[in-house]
């Protein structure tokens, strides 16, 4: 009875933590009652795959699996792509009971163009470090054959693996290599056309995929639908294989750390990556409670991580502090980092908002070499340090779940002198260019987390065209409450405005306009959290209130003040979007004005339509597939034309 009763317990709490899981793509780990790991699975989305292990008729092998399994953990990756690649890692590595033993012990095929004067370019699975280079892998076999017979086309570099010469061979005769052999070709006139396949696979395929859409319809046209169907295959390989970064395998051999954290109050959440032989081979969560700053929780938690049964790579990387929470001297560092970066490109940029020497002194004396603690200021670099940053981040999101908000919004209450706890606050932000296309957004939360049900967008009537932010505050809060108390509907307890005490008057006078004080039955608190300082003003004030920065009272404000600014802000760029783009729109064959108007309606901006499937834009859209194609395209350029700005 003791044994059904315990098994019952522990499958309500993987059931609860199925629920909880995150939705984003990822790997997850099963673990038995002694912590060894059982199984690992992939997933599209982690929370959708957990669930399901709990619902429904269960296979042999999955009904033994669930009577083994007492935890499981899950990593949080960029894509199915390297949800895949880390499965498969984490397979090899760990070699666990239920899953399919990999017998063959393959890789996945990367392309590798060799370091030679004349290069070539061939599939392959073996890694060798002579210096030459590879892309991949590529789960998907057959699109890197397709992709290879793309290269061969259109570059038709050397196949014979030595250089001889006495006279071209079969290859040249057929237009399938320029015959370095026999100098047909120089060393500088070969090296364009490998420069030319390298950013095909580097994932510049615009231009070219557009060019292939036509030559496409072309041979439609004139009935040529074996060649015409060539092409489209070759376009979905190009689309399947181009530009794929792995964040957990990228070919690079040297051994690395990613670091980085999530904090609220005095919860924080280290997460580490670790990279070893261009693979990702482990993933570390350590939890702490302290009131320590981020620059003094890092330093403690490098000299805790680190030790003789795991000493530290050449190279760590660490995400950097938010710029909101920079003191004087962090500023000055950043500057001095900004000016390292300018003026030299051979300069390492490091983490310098800790005390760099302390802890390479301390590296040198304990283990005996300092690694390199570097910033992420590589695209790829960066990437692998956001997924860290949102494992990081999902962690926290459970324990202040876990623990609720309550402490916090007491000491609100306790701060504001509040009657209550502010058990539901509401948070104002206005959002224009110079006038143009004035929004505000109202953002809800309760009990200390969004409530977004209740998140709402207002274009403001009364100051287009002009720039009044007063004048702006007054609109949406008479709109908002006056419409509440009509409808007899639930005040909220506290108002937060994103500005100073200018901000705050102008709501304050609505509220006393509409009979709504801050004690008694219609009643509302309302503060402004000025963002330069953090100061906290409440209505004719002569001056602000300022909180500790580890005040978890101000973490809840920030918050809120943060998340409303997303939201607003968010809002102004997609309806800012769509005048420049409108035009970019029509000017693809096939999209007219009303075309234009459906496409951002469906999308509502132009990163959207970017990363959207040609296939998918054109069932949403009603426009034919090879419109899609070239919609995406333009897309794609402009998203790259405003990151470069």
């Amino acid at each position: 009875m003791d044994n059904q009763k315990n098994s019952e317990n522990y499958l309500n709490d993987l059931k609860k933590t199925a629920r909880d899981a995150p939705t984003e793509p990822g790997v997850y780990i099963m673990k038995d009652s002694t912590g060894l790991i059982i199984y690992v699975g992939k997933a599209k989305s982690l929370k959708n795959r957990l669930k399901s292990y709990f619902f429904g008729e269960k296979d042999p092998k999955t009904a033994i699996l669930m009577r083994h399994i007492r935890s499981f953990e899950t990593i949080i990756v960029s894509s199915e792509y390297d949800a895949l690649l880390l499965e498969n890692t984490l397979i090899k590595q760990h070699s666990p009971k239920y899953n399919i033993s990999l017998k063959d012990g393959k890789t996945y095929p990367v392309i590798r163009i060799t370091h030679e004067n004349f290069p070539r370019i061939f599939r392959t699975r073996r890694i060798i470090q002579d210096k030459s280079i590879y892309y991949g892998p590529f789960p998907d076999s057959q699109a890197v054959n397709s992709m290879m017979e793309l290269i061969d086309k259109l570059f038709p570099l050397r196949k014979c693996k030595t250089i001889k010469k006495n006279g071209p061979c079969m290859y040249y005769h057929i237009g399938r290599c320029m015959a370095p052999c026999c100098g047909k070709i120089n060393i500088e006139e070969y090296a364009l056309h490998v420069q030319r396949v390298q950013k095909l696979l580097s994932g510049s395929t615009d231009a070219l995929i557009i060019d292939l859409t036509a030559k496409m319809h072309e041979a439609a046209r004139a009935l040529l639908f074996e060649n015409a169907a060539r092409i489209r295959n070759t376009i979905r390989a190009i689309e399947s294989l181009a530009g794929e970064d792995s964040s957990v395998q990228d070919l690079n051999p040297e051994d690395r750390d990613y670091i980085a954290w999530a904090a609220e109050g005095i919860l924080t959440t280290f997460t580490v990556f670790s990279m070893r032989g261009g693979k990702m081979t482990g993933r570390d969560l350590f939890r702490t409670r302290s009131a320590a700053d981020e620059q003094e929780s890092l330093e403690l938690f490098i000299t805790t991580y680190y030790d003789p049964s795991r000493p530290p790579p050449i190279k760590i990387y660490a995400q950097n502090f938010t710029q909101r929470h920079r003191d004087t001297e962090d500023t000055e560092n950043k500057k001095i980092e900004d000016q390292q970066i300018n003026n030299s490109s051979s300069v390492t940029p490091c983490l310098r908002v800790i005390n760099l020497e302390l802890i390479l002194n301390w590296f040198k004396e304990q283990f005996g070499y300092e690694p390199e603690i570097l910033l992420p200021l590589e695209k790829h670099h960066e990437a692998i340090l956001a997924m860290v940053r949102q494992n990081a981040a999902e962690d926290l999101r459970k324990r202040l779940k876990e623990r609720g908000a309550g402490p916090a919004l007491d000491e609100l209450a306790r701060v504001l002198k509040m009657e209550i706890k502010p058990q539901r606050i509401e948070g104002f932000d206005i959002s224009h260019l110079d006038g143009k296309h004035p929004v505000a957004s109202l953002i809800s939360f309760k009990n200390g987390v969004p409530d977004r049900k209740n998140y709402r967008y207002f274009k403001l009537r009364t100051v287009i065209g002009i720039v009044d932010d007063y004048a702006a505050m007054r609109e949406v809060v008479k709109r908002r409450y006056s419409r509440l108390l009509r409808e007899n509907k639930e005040l909220p307890d506290l108002i937060l405005v994103d500005g100073g005490i200018g901000q705050v008057n102008a709501a304050k006078s609505v509220l006393d306009d509409l009979g709504i004080s801050s004690s008694g039955k219609n009643s509302i608190n309302i503060i402004g959290l000025a963002e330069r300082n953090e100061e906290i003003w409440q209505p004719e004030a002569k001056e602000p209130l300022i909180l500790s920065r580890q005040s978890e009272a101000l973490k809840v404000l920030q918050h809120v003040r943060d998340e409303c600014h997303r939201f607003a802000s968010g809002f102004n760029q997609r309806l800012r979007s769509k005048d420049f783009f409108f035009s970019t729109l029509e000017s693809v064959e096939g999209i007219g004005p009303k075309r234009a108007l459906a496409i951002m309606k469906a999308y509502e901006s132009i990163a959207n339509i970017a990363a959207a499937q040609p296939n998918e834009i054109s069932e949403r859209c009603r426009v034919s597939e090879a419109s899609a194609r070239a919609v995406r395209a333009v897309a794609k350029l402009e998203v790259e034309k405003s990151s470069k700005l």
